[in-house]
């Protein structure tokens, strides 16, 4: 409840008692927390070891099942689509899709997006 006190104070992140009255039947993460965790993950084990050059966005994001204290998430990405950058020089663009899935199997969130990445000619 920490991140969603401080960055999605929503009944039904935030207060246990009105987030029963809820469509969820009780207190579900933050979409936006399980998104910062999954690019924590991507940081320490794909991004930092590369030559990122950041992104130019997210072009899609979808929160498919709510996420629940004590749930474990395992994270994957997956590359969708890579090509040369036809305006910079020097630059990979990667389309990549990121999934989290809850320990039933259960997809729980998915987002595609670009990264831009240093390449040799």
């Amino acid at each position: 409840m920490t991140f969603a006190r401080q960055f999605d104070p929503q009944p039904f992140h935030t207060d246990k008692q009105a987030a029963q009255a809820t469509v969820f039947g009780g207190l579900i993460a933050s979409g936006w927390h399980t998104c910062a965790v999954g690019m924590r993950l991507m940081c320490e084990c794909t991004i930092n070891r590369s030559a990122s050059l950041g992104s130019p966005g997210i072009d899609s994001i979808r929160w498919l099942k709510p996420v629940r204290a004590g749930d474990t998430l395992t994270y994957r990405r997956f590359v969708v689509e890579a090509r040369a950058s036809t305006t910079r020089k020097g630059v990979g663009l990667v389309k990549h899709r990121w999934e989290a899935v809850n320990q039933a199997g259960e997809l729980v969130l998915t987002m595609e997006g670009w990264g831009m990445f240093g390449r040799k000619n």
